[in-house]
């Protein structure tokens, strides 16, 4: 199989797999759309339509949230639209405190965007996010690959423990020259100790 071929494979069959997934662990009426941005794509669940059209009540736990996203690294001299993920929800460190950022799925750097798709950012671990922490320099390394080789295929894919768009863990992926496929589970949890009781 090329590797135009494996792309191909797997831009086409990845988000019917996620979705079942998703479908599989959310205990609650979903509404995915399929949203191209780019040179990606964005599998999204858009729950505040349903809460707005009135078919499903009002549920403050529940969020809308990105299932995945998946496409080919287009990296960008474009200035960073950091004025939207300013304004996304609020000031960060007020709305969740010192130990997380306003991360992006797809890095604005391979062509991932906040402009006009707010869907493509998410709560993350600071450390995580800079890549100050072990997992975070494995995740940096994977996104520097995509920027160094363009179109090179990538995925994010989070995945939740509950009804919020906090995402527990986050799946990243590239598809290498070689055609290795590395596939990373990143922990997006808190890391603070737990209060003791």
């Amino acid at each position: 199989m090329s590797p135009n071929d494996i792309v191909s494979f797997l831009l086409t069959e990845l988000p019917y797999m996620w979705r079942d997934a998703y479908l599989g662990l959310t205990p609650r009426l979903t509404n995915i759309w399929r949203l191209r941005h780019g040179s990606f794509e964005y599998i999204y669940d858009d729950y505040e339509t349903l809460e707005m059209s009135g078919v499903v009540p009002f549920n403050p736990i529940a969020e809308a949230r990105l299932v995945g996203a998946l496409g080919q690294s287009k990296p960008t001299k474009k200035v960073r639209d950091d004025y939207r993920l300013k304004g996304w929800i609020g000031p960060t460190e007020k709305m969740f405190g010192q130990l997380w950022d306003k991360g992006h799925f797809i890095a604005n750097s391979i062509g991932g965007a906040v402009d006009g798709l707010e869907a493509n950012v998410f709560v993350q671990r600071r450390d995580f996010n800079r890549g100050w922490s072990e997992a975070g320099k494995r995740y940096r390394e994977m996104e520097r690959y995509c920027m160094e080789h363009p179109g090179t295929f990538c995925f994010s894919r989070p995945l939740y423990i509950d009804l919020s768009a906090r995402s527990a863990f986050l799946e990243f992926g590239i598809l290498k020259n070689d055609r290795e496929l590395l596939v990373e589970c990143f922990d997006n949890r808190s890391s603070e100790p737990p209060l003791s009781q």
